[in-house]
Parts: structure tokens; C-alpha cells; sequence
């Protein structure tokens, strides 16, 4: 059985003149990542690999919520590839992950999130909200072959507030 976290990037900031790859998270994203992450804690295995998009806003998203869910910082892989709004990339490196992993984590964008959520899990999301976690647990043993998962949790910020 495999297990896949979903996390799209918390709400970023277009306030400065800067290339959309380097744009920060704003001060409501800078609040949503850790409450959800939060509020997820107990509710979650560690995972075995966390990976995130290089982009400042997904890589931010994951230090936040890293450091709310106690996890050290230091395991979080940023890779290039994850800097994907259509998902062929992200289904890749998901589908690319050694067997010895059980429990994926992957921090990215829209609609990357929303198409990869509605493609794996059974639960239909129009659009995956920034901060949301999203998991979904498959019953293949091999992460080449996953597909018809279950959609286990999809937890937004506006549960919290």
C-alpha cells in the first residue's frame, strides 16, 4: 500500500515585481501552512520522502509546515521538475519513487494539485485551495503502478477559521 500527500503551495504574494518563480508567500499564506499542518499532526504518518517544488512560495509552504509537524528540515528534497502546473512532471517523479517508500510528500502548484487529486483520488475537487493537504492511499504495492486511490482527507484552511 502506498500513501501520497498532496500539499499545494500556501496564497502567494504579488505585491513585488519579480519573476513567479521567486514570488513570496503573503501574510494570509504565511498563516494557512502551519494551521493546517497543525491540525493535520496527529492525523498523519511521517512521511518516508518529502519533496517540494524549488519555487519560493512551494518550498516556503514546506518549511512551514515541516516545522509544525516536527519534522527536520533538512530531509526536504526541492527539485525543479516540481515547478509544474499541468502535472505530467509531478506524475513522474510520483510514479519515478523507489518502492522502499511508502509515504510520499510533494509540495506544488495548481493546477498540478487539482488535475493530480481528481486523476488519483475518488473524491472530485473542482480546484484544490492554496494550503490544502490532500491525501490518498492506494492499494498497489508499486508506485508505477498506482491508480484508483482513495481519497482519505482534504483539509483546507477555512476548516479552521
Amino acid at each position: 500500500m502506498k500513501t501520497l500527500y498532496l500539499v499545494r503551495h500556501a496564497k502567494s504574494s504579488w505585491e513585488f515585481d519579480l519573476e513567479d518563480h521567486e514570488r513570496p508567500l503573503n501574510e494570509r499564506g504565511l498563516h494557512d501552512a502551519p494551521m493546517v499542518a497543525r491540525n493535520i499532526k496527529d492525523e498523519i504518518n511521517v512521511p518516508d520522502k518529502i519533496m517540494s517544488s524549488d519555487a519560493v512560495r512551494a518550498n516556503t509552504t514546506a518549511m512551514l509546515y515541516l516545522k509544525a509537524l516536527e519534522i527536520d528540515p533538512s530531509v526536504l528534497i526541492l527539485d525543479p521538475k516540481l515547478y509544474d502546473f499541468n502535472g505530467r512532471e509531478v506524475d513522474k517523479i510520483v510514479r519515478g519513487t523507489s518502492d522502499e517508500v511508502n509515504c510520499l510528500m510533494i509540495f506544488g502548484h495548481n493546477n498540478a494539485m487539482t488535475s493530480l487529486v481528481n486523476k488519483w483520488g475518488d473524491l472530485e475537487i473542482e480546484n484544490v485551495s492554496t494550503a490544502a493537504f490532500t491525501e490518498i492511499v492506494f492499494k498497489q504495492k508499486k508506485w508505477t503502478e498506482i491508480k484508483n486511490g482513495t481519497t482519505k482527507q482534504y483539509i483546507t484552511p477555512k476548516q479552521f477559521k
